[in-house]
């Protein structure tokens, strides 16, 4: 498969720490694509950026911000203007998950993953969406799931909703700028070996691992859909054919055999504390 040449344009990624956020960096990089990384983690963003800047000699800029603060949005954008250099390229990739019961989950967890997850993404969306029209061509990508869109799972209640909405923001707004030089893409991932399930508190069984997808598979698949201007793009044959069940199936069966799937939640005792997707 061919590679893109992305040379003159600039991506923002946020959730690059790690994870699926990550993997779209080091491909974006070797696509010739300079790039601003944004997670809270600034020292695994300094060593991303130096990897992918020798690797690649791509510009790499490295802007720190948590977006699970309700400032967050408007800091990022701000730091990204301040750099002089234009997006052509909006990755919204930061998101975490709490798999417990939602009356037995503080609400501060809830709401930091309502403000990192959907505030904060659609808040970055309505900022640099004047900048990206101003570009010749320009690109956002939000990072949606397979849980909320199609599988209703107990006890991943807000972050399902969480994902569904970004779903339905995505393809609305697509619809809006269709004709424009801006083009909207929603991507869909299923179980994908990276941080997140530590981070939600789930501990997966051996046919859950059996099911992931690697977050550098997930990644090529979504930036190839993105750049060919696709508006949905769900990863993998194992995830096309739960959303063919979700359609054929009663949507509590297949909710319910996604929670037998994943396992039982962790007791809160290990839960890790709250970090975000390439946080």
């Amino acid at each position: 498969m061919s590679s893109p040449d992305l040379s003159g344009t600039t991506a923002l990624v946020t959730g690059a720490s790690s994870g699926i956020g990550a993997a779209m960096a080091r491909l974006l990089a070797s696509w010739r694509c300079d790039l601003m990384l944004s997670a809270r983690r600034a020292d695994r963003l300094n060593a991303l950026a130096g990897e992918l800047s020798a690797a690649h000699r791509v510009d790499c800029r490295v802007l720190p911000e948590d977006l699970a603060d309700r400032e967050g949005p408007a800091r990022l954008h701000r730091a990204v203007r301040e750099t002089g250099r234009p997006i052509d390229i909006l990755i919204n990739n930061a998101g975490f998950a709490a798999y417990r019961a939602f009356a037995d989950t503080g609400w501060q967890r809830h709401a930091e993953l309502l403000q990192l997850n959907v505030v904060s993404l659609i808040e970055l969306t309505h900022r640099f969406l004047p900048d990206l029209t101003a570009r010749p061509r320009a690109h956002i990508l939000n990072v949606s799931s397979m849980v909320g869109p199609w599988i209703a799972i107990p006890n991943m209640a807000s972050y399902g909703a969480s994902k569904a909405c970004v779903r339905s923001f995505s393809e609305t707004l697509a619809a809006e700028l269709d004709g424009s030089n801006v083009r909207v893409t929603c991507l869909c991932p299923g179980g994908t070996t990276t941080e997140f399930p530590e981070v939600a508190g789930q501990k997966l069984g051996a046919a859950a691992r059996a099911g992931m997808m690697s977050a550098e598979r997930c990644a090529s698949i979504g930036l190839r859909g993105m750049l060919r201007g696709r508006r949905l793009v769900v990863p993998g044959g194992s995830n096309k054919l739960i959303r063919v069940a979700s359609w054929l199936l009663p949507r509590r069966m297949v909710g319910t055999t996604a929670q037998w799937v994943l396992g039982p939640p962790a007791e809160p005792a290990s839960l890790p504390p709250v970090q975000r997707r390439g946080s």
